[in-house]
């Protein structure tokens, strides 16, 4: 049985989420075009599956080791298909440090485009906003 769209879409995002567990830098950039584009929370700006691979290495080498990603608790994944071959992406989480319980203030907003090339989704833009709490 074939997978609709939408599986598929999600598909990506769980292969993402499980090479991110895994501290698995090359998954987790495999699941990217060639030429994707990354934005960080903090603004980073990466270009290219090779510098997703390569900073995502250092990050679970070091600073995000044994990080979990986990959805926020209220957030629903959003699709919307511009085409057939591209879709929007909304969804919320972010990565868990071993020593927290919850996402806490970690929490944010992805933002991707995803295109079809040949059968295979993949991430073509990538942008990462930390929730901002109400005060």
């Amino acid at each position: 049985m074939s997978q609709t769209a939408s599986e598929q879409v999600h598909a990506v995002l769980t292969s993402m989420a499980r090479a991110w567990n895994a501290g698995d830098a090359t998954a987790y950039a495999a699941q990217f075009t060639p030429n994707a584009t990354y934005v960080s929370f903090q603004g980073h700006v990466m270009q290219g599956r090779r510098a997703i691979r390569d900073v995502h290495r250092f990050l679970f080498d070091g600073p995000l080791k044994g990080t979990r990603l986990e959805t926020s608790a209220n957030a629903d994944t959003s699709i919307t298909f511009l085409r057939d071959d591209v879709a929007l992406v909304v969804s919320g989480g972010g990565a868990r440090l071993p020593e927290q319980d919850e996402l806490g203030d970690r929490d944010s907003v992805q933002t991707m485009t995803l295109v079809r090339d040949n059968g295979t989704w993949l991430a073509a833009a990538f942008q990462n906003t930390r929730k901002q709490v109400d005060q």
